[in-house]
């Protein structure tokens, strides 16, 4: 079973040079629409990123106001990542076939209608069926607001440029959302961190014209493999989610691997049959790319666990509040900008795993930094310098990365590519926050059964050694967390140096960038 899509793409005349530029269905705009093209693209990435960390700070709230049990609580941010990890190769297909741009505000508009629902949710059901919305919308735009960029801007300087700032935005995105979550949810309401969504969404949508749309490419949407593949990455993801939860030996844990498994294994299966496969295989044969995917996998494991044990270090153990939390990370925002605006312009000079590998040893050597934190750990001191320096390191990974697994990549596989480096980033962000999860929990409690609860229990009864005794195990699990984030890192530095082979990016040469969030 399959559906049409797509028209027969113009054919160059010969002697036309394409290269590094996709064929496009309007003419590619210049100078200053370049730069409102840019504007764009970086708000539909900060808006997608910021909400995966807006929603977090406000999860107390939200509790409060609206009853939610504690075994449902975290529903409201797995619904989201359940959705997104799920769908973005589907949706990184679909725009291949029936066009990058058209896609692209398909899931804007389904976002911003998703997040008004969110705002306007009377009940936790309703809140999560939004998120799950949310997720939806975000497949849908992410990989391809990732693949305009190549029928956007023209190739070599223009593209390398824009796909730093992008890259950059997935670490200003997850930091404003702490900082805005705070803000919104101490001075207004939780609600607002729905809301704000909406003006961004909109201003997007209407930006939109600034975008070049690719021809739509001839084929067919491959159901039976987009059943398949769907529906493994949503049992993928949800036994990563529920095993660092409730354990890793539960039924249902098992049960949801073992349904994963049969379904990739099958969608693997119908991929190498079908005429026109959702995930053509292809992708996966050339060495470089395939090291890439891997990479990217163990960078989004160790980066996701680290926003989320940092920021239960400030607020559980250094006691700040939401907005200083916000505020604590910008110096963040600030690495990961400089980095990736750095790496953007020597990806041209230098071949990508030149530049990724040192920025992996210098993202793992933050993480032993963090894994010296204490109790009572100075911010300027010793948090501010960790963090910025893992920040560096990160950005100086993403954009090499980036061009490392989508170098080569014929225009057809664009979007798809896109959303596979996505999809590797987001499952191994899933898996890593899971099992670090439970490798922090399992270090805390050999110092202190049950710290967290301790903590708690502390703090209501003025009982400081209890307080403190809690304090220090909890510390001592979110340090082991960190020590095993860059392993994570040098793991990921090692499939880079033994993996990845491609040379550096020539200024003809195009690419899409990768999603962070």
């Amino acid at each position: 079973m399959s559906v049409s899509a797509g028209s027969t793409p113009a054919v160059a005349p010969a002697g036309t040079d394409t290269s590094g530029t996709e064929p496009g269905t309007g003419p590619a705009p210049r100078g200053r629409h370049l730069g409102l093209a840019l504007v764009v693209i970086a708000a539909a990435q900060l808006m997608v990123v910021l909400d995966a960390t807006i929603t977090n700070i406000a999860l107390p709230a939200v509790q409060s106001d609206l009853g939610v049990s504690d075994a449902n609580l975290a529903w409201i941010v797995n619904a989201y990542a359940l959705a997104f990890g799920g769908l973005l190769l589907l949706g990184g297909k679909a725009g291949d076939l029936f066009g990058r741009r058209r896609i692209f505000q398909a899931g804007i508009a389904v976002f911003t209608l998703a997040s008004l629902f969110g705002g306007l949710a009377p009940n936790e059901g309703l809140l999560i069926a939004a998120r799950i919305l949310q997720g939806v919308g975000a497949a849908l735009a992410a990989p391809n607001a990732l693949a305009l960029i190549t029928t956007t801007f023209p190739g070599g300087r223009p593209r390398n440029t824009a796909m730093g700032v992008y890259a950059a935005m997935g670490g200003v995105g997850a930091t404003v959302g702490l900082l805005l979550g705070g803000v919104l949810t101490d001075l207004l309401d939780w609600r607002w961190v729905f809301f704000v969504n909406i003006p961004i969404g909109l201003a997007v949508l209407a930006g939109t014209r600034t975008l070049v749309e690719a021809e739509r490419h001839p084929g067919r949407l491959d159901v039976p493999g987009a059943v398949t593949g769907t529906g493994g990455l949503i049992a993928l993801v949800y036994g990563i989610t529920r095993g660092g939860e409730h354990g890793w030996t539960g039924a249902l844990t098992l049960a949801s691997f073992a349904v994963a498994a049969v379904l990739l294994a099958v969608f693997l299966l119908l991929q190498g049959r079908t005429a026109s496969p959702m995930l053509p295989l292809r992708l996966l044969k050339d060495r470089s790319r395939a090291g890439s995917y891997a990479t990217m996998l163990f960078i989004g494991a160790g980066m996701f666990a680290t926003f989320y044990f940092l920021t239960l270090y400030a607020q559980l153990i250094l006691d700040y509040s939401p907005i200083r939390t916000g505020f604590a990370f910008l110096p963040f925002s600030f690495g990961m900008a400089a980095a990736a605006g750095a790496s953007s312009k020597l990806v041209t000079h230098v071949a990508p795993r030149l530049i990724a590998g040192p920025g992996l040893l210098v993202a793992a050597g933050g993480m032993c930094w963090f894994a010296t934190l204490t109790p009572d750990s100075s911010y300027a001191g010793r948090i501010m310098p960790a963090m910025f320096v893992t920040a560096l390191g990160l950005g100086a990974s993403f954009v090499p990365m980036t061009l490392g697994a989508v170098s080569g990549v014929s225009h057809e596989d664009t979007g798809i590519a896109s959303a596979l480096l996505n999809t590797a980033q987001q499952i191994g962000g899933a898996l890593g926050l899971a099992v670090l999860s439970t490798v922090s929990t399992s270090a805390a409690d050999d110092r202190l059964p049950g710290a967290a609860g301790a903590l708690y229990r502390g703090l209501a009864t003025h009982d400081a050694g209890l307080v403190s005794a809690a304090a220090a195990a909890l510390t001592h699990g979110y340090t082991t967390a960190f020590a095993a984030a860059a392993a994570l890192f040098l793991a990921g530095l090692v499939v880079t140096a033994l993996a990845i082979t491609a040379g550096r990016q020539h200024r003809g040469e195009g690419a899409a960038p990768v999603h962070m969030g």
